[in-house]
């Protein structure tokens, strides 16, 4: 009597994770390009923590922070028997050309692939914070939603595929690409961004295999209070700042990385805290506080 023995395909997982504090390439007053700052990644298959810390970073006295703390792990989930990335930037007393400031900036990004059906997370960003956030001595009122970016479906599909999570996009986009009085650069971008969107949305295909799609940004922010500076006005989450240039808070990007050409893509989710397009008092793009993290869930 012939007897058939099968045996079950135990699951593996590649973590991913980065994160450092600041990033730019100033053009005025000074042409400089502003490297990552306290970098920190990793990728591989063993649970692993890793952490550095800095002091005292100046960009030539136009852009400094006090402290500067990033980390990034990855282990196994003891609650859903799954894995989880953790991925944060820590940034402390920073002051961008005496304008904007804050005492504690937080980015943080953790993602849990489930043992079952976990090619695509649960995301968080749970953690992140802005600690007085300020415009010339101005406090900064924000309104966050953690939620922002949905929950996986159950069927365990790329968010570039999820018609629900693109849809949420959309109308955040569009609430600051409709809005009166932005500038015409702004509404270049954000007009852009909804044709995109637009295409992603007519071209869900859950289940694909094939290349990555192209990156779609939201943003932690919902909202930003009123701040007292003539001329001083918030779309969403951004702000434009007369004389300054756009302030960018709580920005998410979500794409996808091909990491197996016969597997569906793996989805990847990167938060900056502060992202400064500078114009006139200073020339030249800065980003502070950024994380990232995702991973490699097979088969």
């Amino acid at each position: 009597m012939a007897t058939t023995t099968t045996s079950a395909i135990t699951p593996t997982h590649e973590y991913h994770a980065e994160a450092h504090v600041l990033n730019g390439d100033l053009k005025r007053p000074i042409e400089q390009k502003i490297e990552k700052h306290l970098p920190v990644a990793f990728t591989g298959r063993r649970a692993t923590h890793l952490t550095r810390f800095t002091e005292e970073v100046s960009i030539e006295g136009l852009i400094s922070l006090r402290r500067g703390h990033t980390r990034v792990s990855g282990s196994k989930s003891l609650k859903h028997q799954g894995w989880v990335t953790l991925s944060t930037s820590i940034v402390e007393g920073l002051n961008v050309f005496e304008i904007i400031t804050a005492d504690r900036l937080v980015s943080q990004v953790s993602t849990d692939h489930p043992l079952v059906d976990g090619h695509f997370p649960r995301v968080t960003f749970l953690g992140t914070k802005f600690e007085n956030l300020r415009v010339s001595g101005f406090p900064v009122t924000l309104t966050l939603d953690y939620g922002v970016c949905g929950t996986r479906t159950k069927e365990d599909h790329s968010y570039l595929d999820n018609e629900r999570f693109l849809k949420a996009v959309w109308s955040q986009t569009e609430a600051v690409a409709r809005a009166s009085g932005l500038p015409s650069d702004l509404k270049d971008e954000y007009d852009g961004r909804l044709e995109l969107l637009s295409k992603l949305l007519s071209t869900c295909d859950p289940g694909r295999i094939g290349p990555e799609k192209p990156s779609v940004k939201c943003s932690l922010v919902k909202s930003i209070g009123e701040i007292p500076i003539p001329g001083v006005r918030s779309f969403g989450h951004v702000l434009v700042i007369p004389e300054f240039g756009t302030v960018s808070l709580g920005e998410i990007e979500v794409g996808e990385k091909v990491y197996d050409p016969s597997e569906e893509p793996n989805n990847y989710f990167e938060l900056t805290t502060i992202r400064m397009n500078l114009g006139c008092v200073g020339h030249g793009t800065v980003a502070a506080g950024t994380a990232a993290a995702n991973g490699h869930h097979s088969p």
